[in-house]
């Protein structure tokens, strides 16, 4: 059998550390611009309809969470004055401070998003889905940024089979793994993109701006948000778009093109978020 490969990349990265207050700080890494092909090609293992036309997207320098929002950022923030709406102080079904948040609705993370913004006087919100994907990929074209493949050993998803629904725990020549049934501590298996972002794939979804489209026909081709009508998010409604896969989902759903979707206003376990800011803090 071919030996197979997982690109463990040491690169240092450009970052700036936001003091959230006891000790509780948030890494913000540069994500340099630049253009890539955004969905995937048509020979790509496992690839959805969703994925396509592949197409060239142009992004402008922007910062991104290193890790996924954790739980002791959260009840940082959830602490500071209401913006819009109430949150729950530990919505979280997995307990931990350097856990994922999860059990949390887009509401609740654009709310996150404001008090942060209010706090620290700079504009904070989730990312778009191009931006996502961009970061995720770090100049790869790869199913993962890791390579072809994917391993339990670099990754939190579901390794193992499910014969009643006929879901493989392996994607294409990499191993079976382990199913932990649960969140882990962000940045826990030491592995970063060349951008110098952990847990891109797996551990937790991770909520993008986006509205839901089916495929990519008509998309942006310069990394904002893709709206069908206003741009106001207080009165956004609708499914709201998905990133990364998680500790729940079978290998094929954390590809760097896979995309999903859920409710703006519903929570889930496996759902989370990242922050993105402007680049002027360190350019």
């Amino acid at each position: 059998m071919p030996k197979i490969v997982i690109n463990e990349v040491q690169k240092k990265a450009q970052y700036y550390v936001e003091d959230l207050g006891n000790g509780i700080t948030l890494d913000m890494v540069l994500i340099p611009g630049g253009s890539f092909m955004m969905g995937s090609p048509e020979d790509e293992l496992e690839r959805r309809d969703s994925e396509s036309p592949q197409h060239s997207v142009t992004i402008q320098n922007f910062c991104m969470g290193r890790y996924p929002v954790t739980q002791a950022q959260w009840k940082a923030i959830a602490a500071l004055p209401q913006v819009k709406i109430e949150l729950e102080t530990d919505p979280s079904k997995f307990k931990g401070d350097q856990r994922p948040v999860e059990q949390v609705s887009w509401y609740d993370a654009v709310e996150f998003c404001d008090r942060l913004s209010d706090h620290t006087k700079r504009q904070y919100r989730l990312p778009s889905e191009a931006e996502w994907e961009y970061a995720c990929r770090a100049g790869t074209t790869s199913p993962f940024h890791f390579g072809e493949t994917i391993t339990t050993d670099v990754a939190n998803y579901k390794g193992t089979d499910n014969e009643e629904y006929k879901w493989s725990g392996s994607y294409g020549r990499g191993p079976k793994g382990i199913y932990r049934e649960e969140t882990t501590p962000v940045g826990s298996f030491g592995v970063a993109n060349t951008f110098g972002l952990y847990d891109m794939h797996g551990n937790v979804n991770e909520w993008c701006l986006d509205d839901w489209h089916e495929n990519y026909e008509s998309a942006p081709r310069d990394g904002s948000p893709w709206f069908d009508d206003n741009d106001n998010l207080s009165q956004k409604q609708g499914r709201a778009v998905l990133r990364g896969g998680s500790w729940f989902d079978i290998p094929e759903s954390c590809r760097s093109a896979y995309r999903s979707n859920f409710s703006r206003v519903n929570l889930n376990l496996i759902i989370g978020f990242r922050l993105v800011c402007a680049a002027g803090r360190i350019l």
